[in-house]
């Protein structure tokens, strides 16, 4: 599949705009972008990159954005039914779904019996409604490669793998957060600013504070297991504080083969433009000479226990991650507009878990509304 053409949904965000870095390098076209209400960027964007279509999240910032490029004569939507047709645009050959949260899973869904090659940024699909997602990219033909720098890695070192019986476990790297190492107890005071402050990623708020409360790893887990179709129990994670492995595949002769890089998100998003095909990349390669020692550590779900309930609900089944999910997107919501602490994330997470009813076998209505519910609850204190 030679790509030519790309839609972006969440193109304002650190992913989406490291991915308009990479067409730029790669001389692709871009048929449309979203974003949610950043219209200083979106305008910058769309300047720049003359897309088939720009989508806001809210009619107040789509109105403010035709205003602004009004002269570029770029149709401009809003709302869901913007991201929909922004998912399903005829001229993408790819679309890159780096919206965070839930509002993701709809396009991906509506991109997907479109056909079209899914450059999967938005963990929260796979977590809430992978075996939904995955049946659906069976059924109509469509390709999903991870964004993701641990699944990128697992899905480079399968690439040679002709039968996945051979596979024993995935291993997921995890960096730690700012935080390993510390007791629960010792989190109780950490601001906003603490937290966003990752030693070695620059990513978004969100997924800044995930990986400082270890839940990221926990989606990670969970949409490994939705990828690769494999069980809890052949899916482990190891914390590697360099972040220069990024995953690795155990084989069922002992063989162990990894993914080395540096952190640099660029490698992973052209990976998922160019598939099967290998270029070279906008970014610095990795010099083992001066990386330093590479080590590897037990994760600690006592004292990060997101990592643990993320694992409790996959193992649940049914709605059981759709709520774990909604109430940590809720959280961390609260945690970044400081009206909780950073412990009262996990704790409000475990909360909604314990009292939100699990619906086993849901369809996507039922996902939905364990989503909402899980917020409610959080939002409601």
């Amino acid at each position: 599949m030679k790509v030519q053409s790309i839609s972006i949904l969440g193109s304002t965000g650190s992913i989406g705009r490291q991915t308009l870095d990479v067409a730029e390098h790669l001389g692709l076209k871009i048929a449309a972008l979203t974003a949610n209400e950043n219209v200083d960027r979106m305008a910058e964007q769309a300047r720049k990159y003359r897309p088939k279509l720009c989508v806001m999240g809210s009619e107040q910032a789509a109105e403010a954005l035709r205003m602004r490029i009004s002269d570029l004569f770029i149709p401009v939507k809003c709302g869901m039914e913007g991201l929909m047709e922004a998912a399903t645009i005829r001229e993408a050959d790819v679309v890159v779904t780096a919206v965070m949260g839930m509002i993701g899973l709809r396009p991906t869904l509506a991109a997907i019996h479109a056909k079209k090659r899914i450059g999967l940024a938005n963990k929260e699909t796979l977590v809430c409604a992978g075996e939904l997602v995955m049946d659906a990219a069976d059924r109509y033909g469509a390709e999903i490669v991870p964004v993701d720098s641990e699944h990128s890695a697992i899905f480079q070192c399968l690439m040679g793998c002709r039968d996945r019986s051979e596979i024993k476990r995935l291993i997921l790297t995890a960096s730690g957060g700012p935080f390993y190492g510390k007791k629960f107890e010792e989190m109780e005071t950490i601001t906003k600013e603490d937290a966003l402050r990752h030693p070695n990623w620059t990513m978004g708020p969100k997924i800044t504070v995930d990986s400082a409360t270890m839940m990221n790893k926990g989606l990670e887990v969970i949409e490994a297991m939705r990828l690769y179709r494999l069980p809890k129990s052949q899916v482990d994670v190891v914390v590697h504080r360099q972040s220069i492995v990024h995953s690795l595949v155990e084989f069922r002769d002992g063989a162990i083969l990894a993914q080395l890089g540096v952190p640099d998100m660029r490698i992973p998003i052209q990976l998922a433009l160019t598939y099967p095909n290998r270029m070279d990349a906008p970014c610095a390669a990795l010099d083992l000479l001066s990386c330093g020692e590479l080590t590897f550590l037990p994760p600690d779900p006592v004292n990060f226990p997101c990592l643990a309930y993320a694992v409790e609900a996959a193992q649940r089944g049914g709605t059981a991650c759709a709520i774990m999910n909604g109430a940590n997107e809720a959280a961390v919501d609260l945690f970044l507009h400081d009206r909780i602490g950073f412990n009262d994330i996990p704790r409000r997470v475990r909360r909604a878990m314990d009292t939100v009813a699990v619906v086993d076998r849901p369809g996507l209505e039922d996902i939905l509304a364990a989503d909402r519910l899980a917020r409610d609850s959080v939002y409601a204190g």
